[in-house]
């Protein structure tokens, strides 16, 4: 028996099962193959102070030291140009409010990204203080230290059966049972499924579709230090990636929880958007993919003990912020478990809290 079951190996997961490791020994189940097999291998990779509500943005604020330094730091430069055509003029307003940016010429816009086009480009602004995040890295990083501490990350292991008991819980998993006095639910679509297993009540938590197209770098430039590209109202972005051109459509399609695929449709129809800011066509798409973003009915994380079941633990609903926020995220939900001060302040806490939804 140990003292934390973590149910789902992503971001949310792994890194707090990191900061549970410090309270107690912590399994960690994830049923796919490896982690971070979903969303969070599927994320944009970005780390922007300002994207998100106002717990979000409290979030990435309390996770950015950790971010800069924690094992060498995770970050680099990369930056976010916001380009619009001359009807997109109030969106354009709303978004440098929102995401702090300032406006700057086309000449300089150009300088950054080339392709854009000028005849429909009438306005641009840049935040240079968006940065790529090293995703990979800082799960596997997460991972050690569950392991350094005596804890077990199992793969393959999808949840079958959860039941109380007298001493906390039971998991099947992969065919084993596995028991733990505390239950944490961090299976990102899959949270409100695992919650009625547990005979917890859900929370109303949707998985929304986020699909990707990679090209090559449009017309045989070198995009490496281009920064992220993104349409007013996040309508499209497009961002290097290992010297190809990753574009987004940005949508956020209702689905059911499963392993997400791009629909063709859809990103049809957003290559359309972007294409018509910039010179050069999309003529191929070398491969897609997608991801599912869960998001709770008022956008915000959901992290924390049950009311009705303290010993049921939410880490869920991370949305498209999951990397950005898990050092906070992790750090505030292992603070809660463990009767520590948090952080954060009692309003933010108030504002992530599952007790919000009962």
């Amino acid at each position: 028996m140990t003292d934390f079951i973590v149910i789902g190996g992503g971001i949310a997961g792994i890194s707090t099962a990191a900061r549970l490791s410090e309270h107690g020994t912590v399994t960690v189940l994830e049923m796919e193959e490896a982690l971070g097999y979903h969303a969070s291998g599927r994320s944009a990779a970005m780390f922007e102070e300002n994207y998100g509500n106002a717990s979000t943005v409290a979030l990435n604020r309390a996770s950015a030291n950790y971010h800069h330094s924690a094992n060498g730091g995770y970050l680099t430069p990369r930056g976010l140009l916001l380009v619009a055509a001359a009807h997109q003029a109030q969106g354009f307003a709303d978004d440098l409010v929102a995401l702090n940016l300032h406006q700057i010429s086309m000449d300089e816009a150009l300088s950054h990204i080339p392709i854009l086009n000028p005849d429909r480009v009438t306005q641009a602004a840049l935040h240079s203080d968006a940065l790529d995040l090293d995703t990979d890295r800082m799960i596997q990083d997460f991972a050690r230290v569950v392991r350094a501490a005596g804890g077990q990350v199992i793969t393959k292991a999808a949840v079958t059966a959860i039941s109380k008991t007298d001493h906390g819980w039971q998991v099947t998993a992969g065919g084993t049972v596995y028991e733990a006095s505390q239950l944490v639910n961090a299976a990102g679509a899959w949270v409100d499924q695992i919650a009625v297993m547990a005979g917890v009540a859900p929370i109303g938590i949707t998985p929304l579709r986020r699909s990707m197209a990679r090209l090559p770098a449009p017309g045989g430039h070198d995009v490496t230090n281009w920064p992220m590209l993104m349409g007013v109202g996040e309508a499209w972005y497009a961002k290097p990636d290992a010297g190809k051109w990753l574009v987004s459509p940005a949508d956020a399609d209702l689905v059911t929880p499963h392993d997400a695929y791009a629909d063709d449709m859809v990103l049809a129809e957003g290559l359309a958007r972007y294409e018509e800011m910039v010179t050069e066509p999309v003529t191929r798409v070398e491969n897609n993919w997608a991801g599912l973003r869960s998001f709770a009915p008022d956008k915000a994380l959901v992290l924390g003990p049950d009311p009705d079941q303290p010993s049921f633990i939410w880490s869920a609903a991370q949305g498209g912020y999951g990397f950005q926020t898990a050092p906070a995220a992790s750090r505030l939900v292992a603070d809660l478990v463990a009767g520590c001060t948090p952080e954060l302040g009692a309003e933010i806490i108030a504002q992530l809290s599952p007790a919000r939804f009962r």
